[in-house]
């Protein structure tokens, strides 16, 4: 989506009194805000991820061992966003999240699985869940657990420079055989759980969310496995400021000659003054001379040789420059620093009025 940020406004009249301006008649322009496309992922943040086939009981799993209420039906991908649920183990509390159902070739984008791969980035511990009693041919635990695993280690997290966890293929693992209340499912289910055992070294659990069996020693082992995580993890570091302070001497800002007799000053000061000026207005253009000319451009501007009239670059903006009244520069190359209102000659002067006095009291003596 496009998000825009507002830049800061600008400043009123009455925020440009001074001593020698007591009634400004311009006020300075708002900044430019920024405008930019963004994509943003949600992701899902539990401490264990519950992965797998679809259909596997991954949301009844997480309905029984928490207080969530993820929808469940009997068909591939019911589950299209995870579920999260807030498990209590005596005093230990985790969340878990149901992701959902991986396939073959997810890594690559099929079946969404990189929609579905990005919630578990953050999971500190990957539970297995596998269906012992799924009748599709090609299927057993242990090729369930492989497919998996072959897709997990293809899958790079686009967060993994940023994340503490590392890769996905470092993080604790456990396998939970589920739907061992079916007879045949919990006849699998104890043929192949010392061979994940030998193989992988996971902890393996035989478990039904139908009768509840083997759902407290799953909750309180997965407990001790991200307690035990969390203490591993280094502590994290606060990040320190850093305080960067100007030069003595740096003024901000540089001038260069275009190569056809102009200039061009570069520097955020000048730039963002120039864009708070409004150029319709002679005394917000004179406010603008005096704060360049009290920055240090003018005498740059003459150092590098720039002439009355010469035309000078900042920002988005080209004028010709007028020179207001350095030292050693003539004071009719510019109109600056002049004000028409002191011009004026209706005002009676002290001699005139003394004129006027003496002829009032010679017409008094007469009459």
């Amino acid at each position: 989506f496009e998000a825009a940020a507002g830049g800061r406004g600008g400043l009123g009249n009455a925020a440009l009194v001074s001593r020698a301006r007591k009634a400004p008649g311009f006020a300075l322009l708002g900044e430019k805000g920024e405008t930019r496309d963004l994509t943003l992922e949600l992701k899902t943040v539990a401490d264990v991820g519950l992965i797998g086939f679809p259909s596997a009981g991954k949301s009844a799993l997480v309905s029984v061992i928490s207080a969530a209420k993820p929808k469940i039906a009997d068909y591939p991908f019911t589950t299209l966003a995870p579920n999260l649920g807030v498990v209590s183990a005596g005093d230990n509390t985790f969340t878990t999240a149901d992701v959902p159902g991986l396939i073959p070739g997810a890594s690559a984008g099929r079946g969404l699985g990189l929609d579905f791969l990005r919630h578990i980035e953050r999971c500190a511990v990957l539970v297995h869940v596998v269906d012992c009693a799924t009748a599709e041919p090609g299927r057993d635990p242990l090729s369930d657990i492989e497919a998996i695993e072959a897709e997990l280690a293809a899958y790079t997290p686009t967060m993994q420079g940023d994340s503490v966890l590392g890769d996905l293929v470092d993080r604790p693992r456990a396998v939970v055989l589920n739907k061992i209340d079916v007879p045949e499912a919990r006849e699998m289910a104890e043929f192949v759980r010392d061979d994940i055992v030998a193989e992988r070294g996971w902890p393996v659990f035989l478990v039904s969310t139908v009768s509840r069996e083997g759902l407290r020693p799953l909750t309180f082992a997965l407990a001790e496995m991200v307690s035990a995580y969390r203490a591993a993890q280094p502590e994290p570091v606060a990040r320190r400021p850093v305080i960067r302070p100007i030069r003595a001497g740096e003024t901000g800002f540089n001038v260069e000659p275009d190569g056809d007799g102009g200039f061009v000053v570069r520097g955020s000061r000048p730039e963002r003054w120039v864009h708070q000026t409004n150029f319709d207005n002679d005394e917000a253009v004179g406010y603008l001379g005096d704060r360049l000319a009290r920055l240090g451009v003018e005498d740059e501007l003459l150092r590098l040789g720039a002439t009355p009239g010469c035309a000078v670059t900042i920002g988005e903006m080209t004028f010709d420059w007028e020179p207001a009244t350095p030292a050693g520069v003539d004071v009719t190359l510019s109109g600056r620093g002049t004000d028409s209102r002191l011009e004026r000659t209706e005002r009676v002067g002290a001699a005139e009025r003394k004129i006027a006095r003496k002829q009032r009291r010679e017409q008094s003596d007469e009459a």
